[in-house]
């Protein structure tokens, strides 16, 4: 009792009220971008709900989380930059690695204060019962626990499916088509945990898999916004919103919740109008640049929460655990070692300085720029998103002033050097700790023996993270095997017409190596598959829009697309590379050479049938729809070195 009383003190008169401590809920988007929400000036899609929730509490305008899925919720649940707790990317159903369980999760350290605690959504910490969110500090779970983009064919059904979970076992093997009962089904659960939880302090967090592709709104919400099937999807989450707070509302829990309203990282642009907005923020999902990581973020806690009020100092997902550890009575301990800070006193209208000395943006294990105040430092060309190859940047460091141009256009560093020089400083300090190839102070990640998936699938091999000796042996000796089939069985693809499979082991070998593609085509067709082949991993050339598309996958998340700069149409003839280094080439006779970076070459040789005009299985390219080319080609090759 005495640290409670303490506790009241220091929230002063806005709080002497409180009968207990606060209940907390966290609205967590996926893939929503700065300006796809009213309060953050989106216009196309309706949000009434959430313009109240910001009117009646606070904007935070530079609030950050993380580039990619996985990595900013290891943020939400612990406290620290993903490169700390060895969670540098995207995990994928399956994998043997996960968030590691001997993480304090802030659902742990809220049930030590006797917080009832339930997650609902989207999880993406590990698919494994080790990593599930009932070992992980979660009385309840109901939701998918990856993203909603990860179908896989059942073994039963050969329907790709995704799981939804109530705690540890699926309830619901859902296809795309079933999406569209998502948010109501959360909604719903959402609402009942309110009701069920209202004698004691609580801890809800609501995980949304909207808005994350493919886009699949609610029966009664589909067609309804002026933005297309993505508005249509905004709109219900600002409906499920509203649920939640007129929940909280009726059962007179209002002035005793603080809720706090987010987004995982930005929008995915490669998406089109299914990928959302930054905004006036440059970039999006998988970049460093603003658009990517800073999220529109609104605090709500009436009474004690100014209302209709903004504040711009910096904090993020990672300041969360220890503000709701605070506001519950406690303190987070000195270790493990966190990231973030307490920012109670910027909640309650108190502060507008940021809790912590600077934030920093990584992109996996790799520091690539810092921020303190207005000054943000960029250490090395960023992409502008996840699918989309470096900007074109001068070499070097370089300084934004976003107080002045929350653009990032303008290079001030020249004019501040001594900035530049305190900034650069930080950031070196940082990497050594916790970034790069030799980090000081990163902790493992999770691992367990005999991973396996949720349900027996097909076609789908883990993409898991850890390469030991052991492993790459098997993949040379595999790789010998197919070339020796290959071989044995050589394929004339300079014969070869549209409407051709060949067999992944007799088609051209590219796993681990560079490789070139070289057609002639004939088309009247503004979109069509040339050739294509991998899934999960691989390799597609084709026709979006009238151009030539070159791209290369690397996972579910990670696909990077080149075009050509001019249109084509009858004949043509094309070249598309991947180099050692990642360097991809697009050729079109005629036109200028483009270029574009993945992150190297192909880890395995593509999975399934090298296609002729075609794409039998899991798109390998971003091509909506599998078109199949109405034409011929000729002269093809898949030449390696």
């Amino acid at each position: 009792m005495k640290t409670f009383f303490l506790l009241l003190a220091v929230l002063g008169s806005a709080a002497t009220s409180l009968a207990r401590p606060p209940n907390v809920v966290v609205i967590f988007i996926d893939d929503m971008g700065y300006g796809d929400i009213g309060p953050y000036g989106a216009t196309k899609q309706r949000t009434p709900h959430l313009d109240r929730m910001a009117k009646e509490g606070m904007k935070l305008t530079s609030f950050y989380a993380a580039p990619v899925c996985s990595v900013s919720r290891a943020q939400m649940m612990t406290g620290c930059y993903g490169a700390r707790v060895s969670v540098p990317g995207v995990y994928f159903p399956g994998q043997s690695v996960g968030l590691n369980p001997s993480e304090v999760t802030v659902a742990e350290r809220l049930k030590e204060k006797g917080y009832a605690t339930q997650i609902i959504g989207k999880w993406h910490l590990g698919d494994q019962p080790e990593f599930l969110p009932t070992r992980q500090g979660f009385d309840h779970y109901l939701g998918i626990p990856y993203s909603n983009d990860m179908l896989k064919k059942s073994a039963d059904t050969k329907i790709p499916v995704v799981p939804l979970l109530r705690d540890e076992k699926i309830v619901e093997l859902m296809d795309g088509d079933a999406q569209t009962r998502l948010v109501e089904i959360y909604t719903k659960e959402a609402v009942d945990f309110i009701g069920r939880s209202k004698d004691k302090p609580f801890y809800l967090y609501f995980a949304h898999n909207a808005v994350h592709t493919p886009i699949h709104p609610g029966v009664a919400f589909a067609g309804k916004s002026q933005n297309g099937r993505f508005g249509d999807w905004v709109e219900e989450v600002d409906w499920s919103v509203g649920q939640v707070l007129d929940a909280l509302r009726s059962q007179g829990l209002d002035k005793d919740t603080l809720v706090v309203f987010t987004s995982d990282n930005g929008p995915w642009l490669i998406r089109g109008v299914d990928g959302g907005s930054a905004g006036p923020l440059r970039g999006g999902k998988g970049s460093t640049w603003e658009g990517g990581v800073r999220e529109p973020t609104i605090a709500w806690w009436p009474g004690h929460v100014p209302a209709n009020s903004v504040n711009d100092a910096v904090a993020g997902t990672i300041d969360l655990l220890p503000t709701f550890v605070s506001l519950a009575g406690g303190t987070a301990p000195a270790t493990p070692v966190i990231d973030g800070r307490d920012i109670t006193s910027i909640l309650l209208g108190q502060s507008k300085e940021s809790a912590r000395e600077a934030h920093y943006y990584f992109a996996s294990y790799d520091l690539q720029a810092v921020r303190q105040g207005r000054w943000k430092l960029a250490l090395v060309p960023q992409p502008d998103g996840m699918g989309k190859q470096a900007a074109k940047v001068p070499a070097g460091l370089r300084l934004y002033d976003l107080d002045a141009e929350i653009g990032e256009q303008t290079d001030v560093a020249a004019q501040h050097p001594e900035i530049v020089a305190k900034l650069k400083a930080l950031a070196d300090k940082m990497a050594a700790e916790i970034g790069g190839k030799e980090p000081t102070a990163r902790r493992p990640a999770g691992e367990v023996k005999g991973a396996k998936t949720l349900y027996p699938m097909i076609d789908y091999v883990p993409n898991d993270g850890k390469k030991d000796d052991a492993k790459k042996s098997e993949k040379k000796e595999a790789s010998k095997k197919s070339a020796a089939k290959s071989a044995a069985k050589p394929i004339a693809l300079a014969q070869a017409k549209v409407g051709d499979t060949i067999a992944s082991a007799s088609a051209p070998q590219v796993g681990q190596k560079a490789f070139t593609i070289s057609v002639a085509v004939e088309s009247t067709q503004s979109d069509a598959v040339i050739v294509a082949q991998g899934g999960l991993i691989g390799h597609a050339l084709y026709l979006k829009g009238g151009h030539v598309a070159f791209a290369v996958r690397h996972g579910a998340d990670e696909v990077v697309e080149i075009l050509s700069p001019a249109e084509v149409k009858g004949s043509f003839a094309v070249t598309a590379s991947l180099a050692a280094d990642g360097a991809m080439k697009l050729v079109v006779a005629g036109q200028e050479a483009v270029t574009g970076k993945s992150r190297g070459l192909l880890s395995r040789q593509p999975a399934e049938d090298f296609c002729v005009g075609h794409d039998t299985a899991k798109p390998v390219g971003l091509y909506g729809k599998l078109i199949v080319l109405q034409g011929a080609v000729s002269g093809l090759s898949v030449t390696t070195p």
